[in-house]
């Protein structure tokens, strides 16, 4: 197995390890997470970013090196772009149809038992096939 797809399958099987993890909004750590800060964590895993990097989803999109795809893959980051091209949210692709990402939450999600309350987690969802502006980076492994 090339080291590229060892560490597309342990991305994805550390994200998959996280699946219930509260949405924490600017959470980065398995106490809670928010969408950049759940998909930061995966990719210091496999050694795609240092342990000290901090980014937000704009920043992860604008930083992050690697091939743009025209489709979702397993290992694959998914960035949703706002009007301006700026990008507001992030997931992690787990094949070409379904994606893990922690989402639900907003602002006022701080603890845990906010993300009770709005269903804020870390969740596996079908990839959004609809019009929106995205951006889809398969990063350097």
């Amino acid at each position: 197995m090339k080291r590229s797809e060892a560490a597309r399958k342990w991305l994805i099987h550390t994200a998959l390890s996280y699946l219930g993890t509260p949405y924490v909004w600017g959470g980065d750590d398995p106490a809670g997470f928010d969408c950049s800060g759940f998909v930061l964590e995966c990719l210091k895993s496999v050694g795609i970013v240092s342990e000290r990097t901090d980014y937000t989803a704009d920043s992860m999109m604008q930083t992050l090196k690697g091939s743009i795809l025209e489709a979702p893959e397993a290992g694959a980051l998914l960035f949703t772009l706002d009007r301006t091209g700026r990008a507001t949210h992030v997931v992690i692709c787990l094949d070409p149809w379904f994606q893990i990402e922690a989402n639900g939450g907003t602002s006022a999600t701080i603890d845990s038992h906010a993300a009770w309350r709005h269903n804020a987690f870390v969740k596996i969802r079908p990839i959004q096939t609809k019009s929106e502006s995205r951006r889809i980076v398969l990063p350097e492994y």
